[in-house]
C-alpha cells in the first residue's frame, strides 16, 4: 500500500501524484489527512483502491471507470459525478448532487444523503448504476432520473417520518426508486406511480443489501421488503405536454 500524506498541500498536486501513481500500476494507495481536496479518483480507470481517511471535497469520483473509493468518514457535494463504473464506499454522509448523470456503477453510503441524489442518472445495456443510502435523503431525490436504482433503506427511522423529501422523482421518465418507510404520493413528482415491490425485485434489492453490508462491512437488522415503496415513471415523456402540444 502507498500512503500519501495531504495536509497542506494542494488538491491539484495531490491529484497528479495519484493518477501517476495509478498510470505505473500502484493500485492501492491510503490518502491520509485528507480535508477538502477536490477531485479524489477522477476518471481512474481499472480496478484498485483509494482510501480516503479524511473529509473529501466535490466531485470525489467523477468520471470514475472501474477504481473502488472508499472513504472512512463524510463526503461533500457531487460524490459520483457522471461515474461510468467501479464503487464509491461512504462510511458517513454525503451532500447534495451525489450520482449526479452517473451511468453505471455503485455508490453506497452508510449516512445520508442531501439534495437531488442521483439527478439524472442513466442506464444503457449493460451499464446500471445503483446508489444506497442507508439513512434518509433530501428534496428531488431521482429528479430527471432515467434508468438504474436508487434504494433508501431509512435505517434511523425518524420518528415515522418519511425518509425522503419533497418532489421526489420529479421529471423521471425510467428507473427504479425504492423507499423503506412512509412515502406519500404528494412527494413524489406529476407522472409518478407508487407501488410495492413485486418478487423479482425484492430478489434484485436483497442481492444489492447484501452487497451493502460486505462493502461497508455492517451487518442490517431483519428488513421487510414489503415496507419498501417502488416509485416509477408513469410515462417516458412526463412533461410532454408542458413544452409541445
Amino acid at each position: 500500500m502507498i500512503i500519501l500524506k495531504c495536509r497542506g498541500r494542494h488538491y491539484k498536486d495531490v491529484n497528479h501524484e495519484v493518477e501517476m501513481r495509478w498510470e505505473r500500476g500502484e493500485r492501492d494507495i491510503l490518502l491520509d489527512e485528507v480535508n477538502g481536496h477536490r477531485y479524489i479518483g477522477r476518471a481512474l480507470s481499472g480496478e484498485g483502491l483509494i482510501d480516503v481517511r479524511g473529509v473529501p471535497g466535490d466531485d470525489l469520483g467523477m468520471f470514475a471507470d472501474g477504481v473502488t473509493v472508499h472513504i472512512r468518514g463524510n463526503a461533500q457535494d457531487g460524490v459520483g459525478n457522471t461515474m461510468n463504473a467501479g464503487t464509491i464506499i461512504v462510511e458517513g454522509d454525503v451532500r447534495d448532487i451525489a450520482g449526479h448523470s452517473m451511468r453505471g456503477g455503485k455508490i453506497l453510503v452508510q449516512g445520508n444523503a442531501g439534495y437531488r441524489l442521483g439527478i439524472h442518472m442513466k442506464s444503457f445495456q449493460d451499464d446500471y448504476p445503483v446508489i444506497i443510502v442507508g439513512g434518509n435523503t433530501g428534496d428531488f431525490l431521482g429528479e430527471y432520473m432515467a434508468g438504474g436504482m436508487i434504494i433508501v433503506l431509512n435505517l434511523q427511522e425518524n420518528g415515522g417520518a418519511s425518509p425522503v423529501g419533497n418532489f421526489t422523482a420529479s421529471g423521471m421518465h425510467g428507473g427504479k426508486i425504492f423507499i423503506r418507510g412512509k412515502v406519500s404520493q404528494e412527494q413524489a413528482g406529476r407522472g409518478i406511480g407508487l407501488s410495492e415491490p413485486n418478487e423479482e425485485e425484492s430478489l434484485e434489492i436483497s442481492s444489492y443489501l447484501e452487497e451493502y453490508q460486505q462493502k461497508l462491512d455492517i451487518h442490517l437488522p431483519p428488513l421487510d421488503l414489503r415496507s419498501f415503496t417502488k416509485l416509477f415513471p408513469l410515462t417516458t415523456r412526463p412533461y410532454g405536454c408542458l413544452y409541445a402540444y
